[in-house]
Formats: C-alpha cells, structure tokens, sequence
C-alpha cells in the first residue's frame, strides 16, 4: 500500500494575530490545496509526528519519542479539548515495529497533546476527532536533545509498520520551520518556572491563561521589531525543504543540533517531526512533492511552510 504525506507549520498565534491579508490569503490557500491532496488521497489511518510545548510533557519523565495508544487534547490556545481517536491497535503495531528496529520509544497510554497535534488536525480535516489517529511524539524543545538522524530512523521504523496496515495512511509532520519564540529553558529559567518545566501538567484555567497571554505579547513584540528574539531566516528554511524534496534524507545525519539554533532558532528542532514524515514516506519507495508552499511570517513567529507529496510506487 502507498503512503502519503502532509508536513505543516503550526502556531498558536495563528486567529490571534493578523499577517498582511495578501500572506493570509497565501496561507489559505496552501491549505485548500493540501486538504484538496488529502481529500483525493482518502487517508484510512493518519500517524502525526508533533512536539509538545511544556503541556504534556516534562522533565519529571522526558522521553526523545512516544507513541499514544489513547491521547486527549489539553485544548490550548482555544483548540478543542478532549480525547482524539486513536487507532490503539494500530499504535501498538507501531510501537512494535519501532522498538524491533532498534529505536528506544516510550508508549502512552494516556497522552496529554496541545496544538502542536491538534492544530494540524482542525486545519486539515476540519476537527481533532475526524479520522483515526496515532500520535507520534518527538521532543523537539526540552535538552539534552538526541542526534537529529535519530528521528530519520524513527520515521523508517513508523513508515515500515504504516506500511505493514495494508490501509491508506497519510502521515503528517506538525512543527517548525526556523523561529524562536519565548520558550523557557530548564537551564536558565528562575525556580518557579524550573518546577513547572518538571512538574506542571494540568494547570489551572487561569494560569494557561496568563501563559498563554505572554507568549502572544512576546511575539506581538516580535512582529513589531522591538524583541530580541532570533529572526526568522528564510534560507535555511529553504535549504531544509530542498533536502527533503531530494529524497537524499541521509544528509541530516550531519546536521548537528547546535547548527539548527544558530540557523533557525531553538524550536527549529520541531523540523524533526517533517524528517520524521518523510523518511515514513520513503520506506514506500521514490516519492513526489506535489504542493509546496512557504512564506516567513514575523507576526506568527514562523518560517510557515506546507508541503503534500506522495510514493510513486
């Protein structure tokens, strides 16, 4: 069976801040066409590779990978909360193949996914309960952090057992591409925020409120030119979907973690939830990048890009 593939920026930023309706209207329109691709390519199954934002996942126990046979949305940023639907015979088979081959994965059986998950899925498909799922979670944000063609390796593994279903499965990369929003890091944060690194699920309404309200004064601040947040940095952005369209996904082998901040920003990391997607989709043989689209995008904090493509065998 062929696989497909969706690779998608997120941002919560996204309905609270405004682009320059022409960059809008661009980004809409990326979107019809991938929904357009996933509406011909009629996925059964969707395995999403996404990160997570200090919302389910914490230094109390951070695993580099993990695969949910049941998650629930923490809904926010104003996504919806509640339970996904996973496909959890699917997650197991999954979660087999990935430990056969060699690649350390945790398993959940009560994943806890924010928007970098659920985002996708709502722009997508309409809702974060439309089409069966398995989450795939990559630590993309909390250091140390893994060799980057660790996730490749992940992807490989996950694209053998998709494979293996005999279904339609379309598999989907949430994250990136260059920015470097306002997320705390355990080394220099003060010790209130240290403890809700390590220990700060399920927040109070009040206080993802008040979180939430500061990361989007932060970026408002980013936009206007007046943050010392790192730029966005379009070229890498590019030469990052210039490999990945190549299908010559061994080169991220080298890629080392220190050159990603430098490039494009601390959470240009979450570009291992793409790496991830596409070495899925090369398990299935030479693949085709049918859309692609990127633009830079300062009032959403993103290097936004959005790419389909699908095997030719």
């Amino acid at each position: 069976m062929s696989l497909a593939l969706c690779t998608t920026s997120h941002t919560p930023l996204m309905g609270r801040a405004e682009p320059a309706p022409e960059a809008a209207g661009r980004v809409e329109a990326a979107f019809d066409r991938a929904r357009a691709f996933i509406g011909d390519y009629d996925p059964e199954l969707v395995v999403i590779f996404g990160p997570d934002h200090y919302n389910g996942f914490f230094y109390d126990m951070m695993p580099p990978f993990c695969i949910g046979a049941a998650a629930e949305s923490v809904g926010d940023y104003g996504l919806p909360k509640g339970p996904l639907p996973v496909d959890a015979d699917a997650a197991h088979a999954i979660s087999r193949e990935v430990l056969a081959s060699g690649i350390d994965v945790a398993m959940s059986e009560r994943m806890q996914v924010d928007h970098g998950f659920c985002q996708p899925l709502e722009l997508l498909f309409g809702s974060i309960d439309a089409v069966p799922v398995v989450p795939v979670f990559i630590n993309c944000v909390a250091e140390p952090l893994g060799p980057v063609g660790r996730a490749r390796l992940l992807g490989e593994a996950v694209g053998r057992a998709a494979v293996a279903t005999g279904k339609r499965v379309l598999v989907v990369g949430s994250g990136g591409l260059s920015h470097d929003p306002p997320v705390p890091r355990l080394d220099s944060a003060p010790p209130p925020v240290v403890e809700r690194l390590i220990a700060g699920r399920n927040p109070t309404a009040e206080e993802r409120a008040a979180r939430e309200a500061r990361v989007v004064d932060a970026i408002a601040a980013f936009a206007a030119g007046t943050s010392d947040l790192m730029p966005l940095n379009p070229r890498w952005d590019q030469e990052v979907l210039a490999v990945l369209a190549s299908g010559e996904l061994e080169r991220v082998d080298d890629w080392r973690n220190d050159w990603f901040v430098e490039q494009g920003g601390h959470s240009a990391h979450e570009v291992r939830t793409w790496i991830a997607a596409y070495a899925a989709l090369a398990v299935a043989g030479r693949y085709e990048v049918e859309t692609s689209f990127y633009e830079a995008i300062p009032e959403w904090i993103a290097g936004f890009g959005l790419t389909t493509a699908r095997s030719l065998t």
